[in-house]
């Protein structure tokens, strides 16, 4: 058994035992959205917290093809945790900037699992855009940067103990830390379509943030930041539509009609090779991404979005329909991943989105 394989075999296993159906159904009706215990044992037992973080600050120095495995699996089982916004998010964020200060004074906590954070880019779960920020920051009196705005929606901006933001200043698009405690700031969770997964609106009223890296220099390490975690978020969307497939090819095993198994029947069977084939090729795409070189890492990541974005809703949508009226219904987990399909879909850019942009990349210079 390869390593990869030992690291889903583990992540399967722990998920599985600590994020059954019910769990899950329990974690996204709280605020928080979460269970402290589990994430802890996460980075505890498991170390995924600091997987793709050098060791030289407390983490296994892998890469995004071990991260892109726990995502699958942590998608396949719906994990309620803000993980995608700690790791995929804030701690790449802190890594591309090349402030080794900043490195070595967070990352120890975020792979530790003693601190959570997340990421304000656009403040709406958009594409990357540097030209459309929702923060400003400026100097005050005192030499302190203070961040002013609004983000209306942030991933886990309400349990995050650490806010990196994006922020325009004089000197061009620059990042910040800024503390949850910090006087000013203000978070007011929200409901949204998805409540697997909890997001919050942060209002800054001239909060105190540290600089990461140097004013003006952040837009390379968003825009980097972004890609992987388009690439990251697509990965999860599979383990969902493998999840979503295995529900459907089980049900149509068991359901007896008019005396036999609807898996029988040519139109569930034809549906059920299709959802199969879609599952493989935006797994195929996540794959390369998650291998890709740096410089052809933004056309991977919109092939890899816009494959798992187009098979998560087509896979997810057809497991409802192959189990009839119980899938349509709040008690039945099929509903739940239609919801995390549409929201994933639209986050970091939807299909439309990564087509334009892929016209773009790879058309030729004239």
């Amino acid at each position: 058994m390869s390593e990869l394989e030992e690291l889903r075999e583990a992540v399967r296993d722990f998920l599985d035992a600590k994020s059954p159906s019910e769990t899950v159904r329990r974690l996204m009706a709280t605020e928080a959205g979460f269970d402290g215990a589990v994430w802890t044992q996460m980075a505890e037992q498991l170390g995924l917290h600091g997987i793709a973080i050098p060791d030289t600050w407390g983490g296994a120095g892998a890469g995004t093809v071990e991260l892109a495995v726990v995502f699958e699996e942590m998608g396949r089982a719906l994990l309620c945790a803000p993980f995608f916004s700690t790791v995929a998010l804030a701690a790449t964020a802190i890594l591309s900037s090349g402030d080794s200060a900043a490195s070595a004074e967070f990352l120890p906590k975020l792979a530790d699992g003693t601190t959570r954070a997340t990421v304000i880019m656009n403040g709406r779960l958009n594409p990357w855009d540097a030209t459309d920020l929702q923060l400003t920051a400026h100097r005050a009196g005192d030499g302190a940067y203070r961040v002013c705005g609004e983000a209306p929606l942030v991933l886990d901006g309400h349990t995050a103990d650490l806010i990196l933001a994006a922020a325009r200043t004089d000197a061009g698009v620059s990042l910040f830390a800024v503390a949850r405690e910090a006087e000013g700031l203000t978070a007011d969770p929200l409901t949204t379509l998805d409540q697997t997964r909890k997001t919050a609106r942060l209002t800054f009223d001239h909060v105190e943030g540290r600089l990461i890296g140097h004013g003006g220099g952040a837009e390379s390490g968003l825009a980097r930041t972004s890609d992987i975690a388009t690439v990251l978020l697509a990965a999860e969307q599979v383990g969902a539509a493998q999840r979503c497939l295995d529900m459907a090819v089980d049900y149509a095993k068991g359901r007896i009609q008019f005396g036999r198994a609807i898996g029988s029947f040519q139109a569930i069977k034809h549906r059920c090779a299709d959802m199969l084939v879609m599952v493989e090729g935006a797994r195929s795409a996540v794959v390369h991404a998650a291998t890709t070189a740096a410089d052809e890492l933004p056309v991977a990541a919109s092939v890899a979005k816009l494959a798992a974005s187009e098979t998560l809703l087509h896979v997810a949508v057809d497991n409802m329909r192959i189990h009839g009226g119980i899938g349509f219904t709040w008690e039945h987990d099929a509903h739940l991943y239609v919801r995390r399909a549409k929201s994933t879909e639209l986050a970091f850019g939807g299909p439309d989105y990564h087509a334009e942009r892929l016209a773009r990349l790879v058309a030729p210079s004239r």
